[in-house]
């Protein structure tokens, strides 16, 4: 069974940490097509796919376990396809989805599985065959997750809540962290001419903040044929934006919407000191910042200190936007959003390539220091903001 593509002006719901990289140019047909055991109705496949600003959302009922979806693309890139085993849509699928987050190219490709869409072959992609040996590289970093999810995951409630339980993940995870950038920046360096080089020097740039020192060697050291794609030209324009939204320079205003569709301004808060904070309530490391930015917030809130929270959560989920705020004790914080996911004016305007990202901007609305993760915040706004 082929279905087309159905465009609407919305972005896909692949959730992720760092923006959907594309890969190489190469406008063309595509035929996706699986098979997933022998599952019937009400089973369902659906696709979902943001290419050039639109989404391409589409859906197929499973036929003795088999679907097919066909369409253009104008150039490779990340989408997100999800299986339903009640055919109830993704929006009732929540964050324990079955999906397989995969490339997509000009190319007739196939997904196989006995069981789920998550553990799914993939077979005829070239990006996807290098995307699963760039998966391969960073399994040690895998490894060590796997390990630290297991310890928290068999922990009981009295144990969570002791703090030398958390501080001792954190000092792993932290590890973790800055193993996978090492992994990362080797396989560029041993890889150039690897279809998903680009994707990765792009997860470079969230794990060292977009350390350009570090990123326009290894950018320069690619073949002129990565540079020069479409994803290469996005990623040396986003080098070239993050020498303009600097430490010194006034931080770009921009309007969103509140909670209650009330449009709130940066430059609102004139002559306050702001911590301009870009999240995700489904952006794990966010969430795991959250109490950092709360604890610094009480201790300094008196002192013509406030947060503007800005969400990258996605179209339709505003509930989840809100469920997040009310979980992590976020409601004395000024928050705004467009719910445009990766297209948020405001991630476009300050050239965010991954969340958490924040900036503390003085009252004459220049950026004084940014990136401040853990108790670096604290330590600036003691700097910022004296007794």
């Amino acid at each position: 069974m082929n279905i087309s593509i159905v465009r609407s002006r919305t972005l896909a719901l692949v959730a992720a940490a760092i923006i959907p990289a594309a890969a190489m140019a190469q406008e063309g047909k595509f035929v996706l097509k699986g098979r997933i055991g022998k599952l019937n109705a009400p089973a369902t496949v659906y696709f979902d796919r943001t290419e050039d600003g639109e989404r391409m959302l589409d859906s197929a009922v499973l036929k003795n376990g088999s679907f097919s979806f066909s369409g253009a693309t104008s150039e490779p890139g990340l989408m997100m396809i999800a299986l339903s085993k009640d055919g109830k849509g993704l929006q009732n699928m929540g964050s324990g989805m079955d999906r397989k987050i995969m490339y997509l190219e000009a190319a007739t490709i196939t997904l196989t599985s006995e069981t789920d869409m998550a553990s799914a072959t993939i077979k005829g992609s070239k990006l996807n065959d290098a995307d699963g040996e760039y998966k391969k590289h960073l399994q040690p970093y895998e490894d060590q997750m796997d390990a630290i999810n297991k310890v928290w995951g068999s922990a009981t409630d009295e144990q969570r809540r002791d703090t030398a339980l958390t501080n001792a993940l954190n000092v792993k995870f932290r590890k973790a962290l800055a193993d996978k950038r090492a992994l990362i920046k080797s396989f560029i360096e041993k890889n150039p001419g690897s279809p998903v080089t680009v994707f990765a020097l792009q997860e470079l740039s969230v794990h060292n903040n977009m350390d350009l020192a570090e990123l326009e060697p290894l950018f320069a050291s690619l073949p002129a044929s990565q540079q020069t794609s479409p994803a290469g030209k996005r990623f040396a324009e986003n080098m070239n934006k993050k020498k303009t939204i600097v430490i010194g320079a006034m931080a770009p205003d921009f309007t969103q919407n509140d909670l209650n569709g009330k449009p709130v301004s940066l430059s609102d808060f004139r002559g306050k000191y702001v911590f301009l904070d870009f999240w995700a309530s489904w952006c794990s490391p966010c969430r795991a910042e959250n109490p950092h930015v709360v604890a610094a917030y009480k201790k300094f809130k008196e002192r013509n200190f406030l947060v503007l929270s800005v969400s990258l959560d996605q179209p339709g989920r505003k509930d989840l936007w809100e469920e997040a705020i009310k979980k992590d004790g976020l409601e004395d914080f000024v928050h705004v959003s467009d719910l445009k996911f990766w297209n948020n004016a405001a991630v476009k305007l300050y050239g965010i390539r991954g969340v958490p990202a924040n900036f503390l901007i003085d009252p004459q609305g220049k950026i004084v220091a940014k990136d401040l993760r853990g108790a670096a915040l604290e330590e600036a706004l003691t700097k910022y903001l004296p007794e």
